[in-house]
């Protein structure tokens, strides 16, 4: 693979996952780990990742999730528009972070009286924004990768709350392994969000769709609803209407 094809390639992942390790990739494209620093090296020289130990992270990851570099933008606003429709008056609903929970933010109607729980610094400064919603921030320590609030007193909190609706921008998600992470720790908030809620939902741009990363935040039968930028009806979606999740 040529060092354009190269670089093409982990720009896209990082753009698809958000963050992306040296050693996955040095497996994916079958090149040393020396190479695949090098080549995130000249990516971060020229602006288009984050370079951090061990990896990239996306540009998304920047001040306020500059709408500029959001990867999928179009299809991101259609998921959020989908999960708008979700949300009623009254309703507690936990939110992870994320680029398609800051477009979900964004297209909730003014009109909404619902509570928002969050540990997620850029959704919280977007429910700001919003006159008739509530805001639970859930404090403890900030994850730099994630801007998302990680550790013991945060999944403390979340069990404490008893949601109507979980809604988790997730990173990978497969008929098999279920939805998948590569953050220790927000996985494990994700877990603590899902067993403190009624109701899961996972928004996901359909290119996520068959893929999976090294760990697991929940099976498929924990997941009620799967939503897309793609029509219910998508060939791409029958594997997970078949395992028994409800796609919109």
């Amino acid at each position: 693979m040529l060092k354009r094809e190269r670089q093409d390639f982990i720009l896209h992942e990082v753009n698809l996952h958000n963050r992306v390790f040296t050693a996955d990739l040095s497996e994916a494209i079958n090149v040393s780990e020396d190479t695949i620093r090098r080549d995130l090296q000249e990516l971060a020289d020229t602006g288009k990742i984050i370079k951090v130990h061990g990896g990239a992270l996306s540009k998304s990851f920047q001040a306020n999730f500059n709408v500029n570099g959001v990867y999928s933008l179009d299809n991101k606003k259609i998921i959020a528009r989908k999960a708008v429709t979700l949300i009623k008056d009254d309703m507690f609903v936990l939110t992870t972070g994320g680029t398609t929970i800051i477009e979900l933010a964004k297209s909730l109607p003014e009109n909404l009286k619902a509570t928002f729980i969050t540990g997620s610094l850029p959704a919280a400064m977007e429910y700001v924004h919003h006159p008739n919603i509530d805001i639970i921030f859930i404090g403890d320590r900030v994850s730099k990768n994630s801007r998302i609030t990680v550790g013991g007193e945060a999944i403390s909190r979340i069990k404490q709350i008893r949601a109507d609706l979980c809604i988790l921008g997730i990173n990978a998600i497969d008929a098999t392994n279920g939805v998948t992470d590569n953050d220790w720790d927000v996985v494990q908030v994700k877990r603590a969000m899902i067993e403190s809620s009624e109701k899961v939902v996972a928004l996901s741009i359909s290119e996520k769709l068959n893929s999976s990363q090294r760990i697991n935040v929940c099976g498929l039968d924990e997941i009620d609803m799967l939503i897309t930028e793609l029509p219910p009806g998508d060939p791409q979606l029958e594997a997970y209407v078949k395992a028994g999740v409800k796609v919109l």
